[in-house]
């Protein structure tokens, strides 16, 4: 496939509609050249259609085949590790693309960088806790609905049993192996484990207030907070530096505003440091911890 064929086809993709004398203005060729470039697109399964009329012209059906991937041999090998480490994140929104990236994209790789790339998967894995369920539609649906502004409905397994939600999902982000959908419910942005959800339903009613993620996660927390002071042993230190919530520990001290609704979270997160690790403040903390290991030596008593 040429060049011009190429920039034939990311030009296309921006969904608007070309007459074949602008593409051959643009392209300072011929239209009959243009004619014969955009036979040989359809030919290869490029979505083209045609509009006739006054205002026709060439457009891409909306589910069209993108341009093929062009990439040095150190950029291919790059592209199957991302594959190598996606294949350890469950449930992966739009998870389809790493079948068809390590089946149909890899077969069309010369023989030597094949051999190169099954050789290099040998030598490197990525260790990833994750959930046992499987919820990848939901992923995928939950992202398709944020985009849209879309709210969903569906069944939710809290502490207190089974309950009906219907909210408008923010975005979703993967912690520590679990997928997590922060929506909005009414005033309020609540949290919501997603391997806990089953049944759910895009729902017709949309909200174009609803923040995306990445404001949401930029913006200051107004729920009710308190200090939080802890010590960490020079274990603890090093241990708190790759945790995505103690990381900023400094001089085995860490200080920070936790809302009170998550104290019992924080408390949790506390118990897998065992001594590395003591709360200073705020009191409430200290009895939670205290009372989890408590009730975690009575099991051996």
């Amino acid at each position: 496939m040429n060049h011009r064929k190429l920039a034939i086809m990311r030009l296309m993709d921006s969904r608007r509609k070309f007459t074949a004398r602008e593409l051959a203005e643009r392209f300072q060729v011929s239209i009959r050249t243009i004619q014969r470039d955009l036979d040989a697109l359809q030919s290869m399964g490029f979505p083209l259609y045609t509009e006739v009329g006054v205002h026709g012209g060439y457009q891409v059906l909306p589910n069209r085949l993108l341009p093929p991937l062009q990439l040095h041999q150190s950029e291919a090998l790059g592209l199957f590790l991302m594959l190598e480490y996606l294949e350890k994140v469950p449930d992966f929104p739009y998870g389809s693309v790493r079948e068809h990236l390590a089946e149909q994209y890899f077969s069309s790789l010369p023989q030597d960088v094949q051999d190169l790339v099954m050789r290099m998967r040998e030598h490197i894995t990525f260790l990833q806790p994750h959930s046992s369920t499987h919820t990848q539609p939901m992923t995928t649906t939950i992202l398709d609905a944020a985009v849209e502004k879309r709210g969903v409905s569906f069944q939710y397994s809290s502490r207190n049993g089974q309950k009906t939600v219907k909210v408008f999902p923010i975005g979703i982000y993967y912690d520590r192996g679990y997928w997590y959908m922060p929506a909005r419910n009414k005033e309020r942005v609540l949290l919501y484990r997603v391997d806990r959800m089953s049944n759910l339903e895009i729902m017709d009613e949309t909200d174009v207030s609803t923040p995306n993620l990445h404001d949401w996660l930029r913006a200051k927390d107004e729920r009710e907070s308190v200090e939080v002071v802890l010590h960490f042993t020079d274990a603890g230190a090093r241990q708190a530096a790759s945790d995505i919530v103690f990381k900023s520990v400094q001089d085995k001290i860490w200080k920070g505003a936790v809302p009170v609704d998550e104290l019992p979270y924080t408390a949790r997160g506390l118990l897998a440091y065992g001594p590395e690790v003591k709360v200073v403040a705020p009191v409430e903390l200290k009895q939670m911890v205290r009372s989890m290991l408590e009730k975690s030596l009575e099991q051996y008593l």
